[in-house]
């Protein structure tokens, strides 16, 4: 490889995927692809130090500046922060930081996924706002940026003022967003981050106006000449001059404890109401800033932690079909495994055939996958370009790919269905679902435990769970089962006959009906006798509950074959019933809580069943109505909007002792 050649090859796909992302809002590469070209770039002119250039993107700060906008000169650049990409990478950086200062205090906060952007005051009003630009260079956009809520027009302080922060898109605000030019059939945004670009570029700023776009500040510059000395110090100025700051930054006086909030937000950010693509870690003291230093591009006191990027780039090997408890057969991309947000994925869902039509998608394909959360992963786009002639054309089959009988689709859907109700995948599929967590919760029967019981015709049907007490010698015997694991297994199936009835409906696997109509219904109708005799009426006037879900419980209790399995299993002692598990309390009873800060004595899901369980209520926010704030340790906005609005807080001891009144 002529390694010159390379580093041209390199510098100029970065440099053009950079004006795609920052200037056209249009990315056509992954995140993990694009690190991938960057890493290689720094390696080879860190090896050959004789190619290195100062318009390489190594050492850029951001972007071209388009000319739509007046250009605005940053007094002070605003510097990008270098990468860390793993545990190692934050103890290097904790490493280096205390080889120049021992003692140190970090400050850690979320890093929002949207728009860089600086705003100026004098005499207290604002009097220009401008994206970071090239770091040097950015735009004047301030007649956008008037139109966003969150940003005050003006502030009771006469000095000047710089702050600097993140313009964004709430998650909310882009799926209104994208419903709205979806119905006007214009195209969607990608994301986020590209519709909050997108809309602080307008020229219209009524257009920018209705995008509900938000901004977090995140620093002040030059923060000593406003008597502050920590950056945690300059956050709590800016927030109480009136500008919208992230409540959920944390002090740490180690990396580990750095670390341990990475994990925690890590864990957290798919439920978060706004984007986030990172942490941010800061020295907290100021005047240790020139200390530490800074490099050409960026300081050395901070760095920012990225995600394991949620969509990558790999390979379709095969597409195979899968068939689901209800009988749905989902055809399913085998890959060359990947890691995606911190888990190795070799295979992604592909909905169904028009799906595949639609996008295109080949065996042999290279594809664009994306995973969010516990959501399985689904392949997004195929990657044209690298389509070869080994490229497959594939089609849906007219028999079910496990029991080889008839498929159909019902009239105005696009899934298929094996038509087969002795389907063994269908029955296994419903067997893990009724032991599942979220149903009948059966510690010790998971999903290999039930294909290999099932297979070894210990358990065929629901009502065999309940009659494995038999088969205990078998299970010593023929399964390889110690008797510790065999007593500890029986032990919950025989505990889960005393699950509440909703749980035992849910574990019905009724087609339509979730974890959410099954609570409705048992809450209506307390017992499972009454389901036999129910109306489509009587059902649609329940709230929550559609025809669709209407008709298929009728269909469900109508059927002989299911009518025959709840008998069965009411003999074998199951509960049938729903008992409401609140008790009420006179200090619960209608009260509305609030949980803040970190709880120690309690976990934040544990807290509210106890409240819910008492007759009370838990809120997410703070409103005239709230009748107690329950405040942990790092209590942050809620706690100060409660004592704004009068609202009793108490502690978490406080709240101990209502209970145990």
């Amino acid at each position: 490889m002529n390694i010159k050649i390379r580093i041209d090859e390199l510098r100029r796909l970065l440099n053009r995927y950079n004006y795609e992302y920052y200037i056209e809002d249009n990315s056509t590469v992954s995140d993990q692809e694009f690190d991938d070209l960057l890493h290689e770039l720094i390696r080879l002119e860190n090896e050959n130090p004789e190619y290195k250039s100062d318009d390489s993107p190594t050492v850029r700060v951001g972007t071209v500046i388009l000319d739509k906008f007046e250009k605005v000169t940053h007094d002070i650049p605003m510097m990008s922060l270098n990468n860390a990409f793993n545990e190692d990478d934050l103890y290097a950086f904790d490493e280096r930081v205390r080889k120049v200062v021992s003692d140190v205090t970090y400050n850690v906060e979320l890093k929002i996924d949207g728009l860089a952007g600086s705003l100026k005051f004098e005499n207290g009003s604002l009097v220009l706002g401008a994206t970071r630009g090239n770091g040097v260079i950015g735009e004047n956009i301030t007649s956008n940026l008037r139109t966003v809520k969150s940003i005050p027009l003006s502030i009771d302080y006469d000095n000047n003022l710089e702050v600097r922060g993140e313009v964004f898109m709430s998650k909310k605000s882009f799926d209104k967003s994208n419903t709205e030019r979806r119905n006007l059939s214009q195209e969607e945004f990608k994301n986020p981050r590209n519709a909050a670009a997108g809309s602080v570029r307008q020229l219209d700023s009524k257009v920018a106006a209705s995008r509900n776009l938000d901004m977090f500040i995140y620093s002040v510059i030059s923060p000593v000449n406003h008597g502050l000395s920590t950056h945690i110090e300059s956050l709590d100025f800016a927030r109480k001059l009136g500008f919208k700051v992230n409540p959920l930054s944390k002090k740490c006086k180690t990396i580990e404890e750095v670390i341990e909030y990475i994990n925690i937000y890590t864990e957290k950010r798919n439920d978060l109401k706004y984007e986030i693509d990172g942490i941010v870690i800061k020295v907290d003291e100021l005047a240790l800033y020139d200390v530490i230093g800074y490099t050409a591009k960026s300081p050395k006191w901070a760095i920012a932690y990225k995600f394991p990027a949620e969509e990558v780039i790999t390979k379709i090997n095969s597409i195979t079909l899968q068939v689901g408890r209800t009988g749905q057969i989902t055809p399913v991309a085998n890959l060359d495994p990947v890691m995606v947000q911190g888990s190795t994925v070799s295979r992604a869902t592909l909905h169904n055939e028009d799906y595949i039509s639609e996008k295109d998608i080949r065996e042999n394909d290279y594809v664009v996958i994306r995973k969010a959360g516990d959501i399985i992963p689904e392949v997004v786009r195929i990657v044209l370009e690298r389509r070869t002639s080994e490229s497959k054309k594939f089609s849906m089959i007219s028999k079910c790919p496990v029991c080889n009988e008839d498929t159909s689709r019902k009239d105005g859907e696009v899934d298929l269905y094996c038509v087969n109700p002795f389907c063994d995948a269908k029955t296994i599929e419903g067997l893990i679902h009724f032991a599942s967590r979220k149903a009948m919760a059966i510690e010790g029967l998971g999903d290999r435990i039930i294909e290999q019981f099932y297979n070894d015709n210990l358990i065929k049907t629901i009502d065999d769970i309940y009659m494995l007490e038999k088969h205990r010698m078998d299970l010593v015997v023929k399964e390889g089962f110690g008797q510790k694991s065999i007593t500890k297994l029986l032990d919950s199936i025989e505990a889960s006959k005393n699950n509440n009835l909703d749980k035992f409906l849910f574990g019905l696997g009724i087609r339509h009906v979730g974890e959410k109509v099954s609570k409705v219904l048992a809450t209506k109708f307390k017992d499972i006798e009454n389901f036999y005799e129910l109306t489509k009426e009587e059902l649609t006037d329940v709230d929550e509950i559609g025809e669709v879900i209407a008709d298929s419980v009728i269909s469900y209790f109508n059927d002989d074959k299911n009518k025959e399995l709840l008998l069965k299993l009411k003999l074998l002692g199951l509960n049938m019933l729903y008992t409401s598990n609140v008790v009420l309390k006179e200090e619960f009873e209608g009260k509305t809580f609030v949980l803040t800060g970190k709880l120690e004595l309690y976990k934040r899901d544990e807290a509210k069943a106890l409240i819910e369980s008492l007759g009370g209520k838990v809120s997410g926010s703070v409103s005239k109505k709230t009748s107690f704030v329950v405040a942990g340790t790092d209590a942050g906005s809620k706690l100060t909007k409660a004592n704004q609005l009068g609202v009793k807080v108490i502690s978490e001891q406080d709240f101990k002792d209502l209970l145990d009144r």
